[in-house]
């Protein structure tokens, strides 16, 4: 059985105490993604995602500092990284490597900018909700950016 959860908008990139680390399965569509809001002027992403300036300031620099590969250097693993109620909840930076391993078989977050993300998937910092309306390759939303390719892995994740 798979647990499905949000991501949270606050993040924290501190480095981790851990190590041990996955990359995100659908990186390929992540950044055609990012490509699309690197074009985006800070004005631009600030109405997109309805934010405030200071949040539109910090949001457009992530996305002109986005790269691959993925190391701890530079991201961080998704469990460890966000921040919020429900993480808090889980207390991550408590759990034991058992935990984890246990965790990245049963719990999956399902996010705007990486689409499905397994707990030790390593992350960089974003902020891109599932419901922004960032026309693309395949239509006005996210969702439709996304089409069935989340239901296909979490599927493939269940078997």
């Amino acid at each position: 059985m798979l647990a499905v959860i949000s991501p949270s908008k606050t993040q924290d990139f501190e480095p981790a105490q851990i190590d041990v680390f996955t990359q995100t399965r659908q990186i390929e569509q992540s950044q055609v993604l990012v490509d699309l809001l690197k074009d985006k002027t800070q004005g631009d992403i600030a109405s997109l995602m309805s934010i405030s300036d200071k949040l539109s300031k910090l949001n457009f620099d992530r996305f002109q500092t986005f790269s691959t590969p993925f190391t701890l250097s530079n991201a961080k693993q998704a469990l460890l990284a966000f921040k919020g109620d429900v993480y808090n909840g889980i207390d991550a930076p408590s759990l034991s490597l058992d935990d984890f391993e246990f965790a990245q078989g049963h719990l999956r977050m399902l996010s705007g900018l990486y689409g499905v993300i397994r707990p030790l998937d390593l992350i960089q910092p974003y902020r891109l909700e599932m419901g922004t309306k960032l026309k693309n390759s395949q239509g006005k939303n996210l969702y439709e950016f996304w089409g069935d390719q989340i239901s296909q892995v979490l599927n493939e994740d269940e078997s």
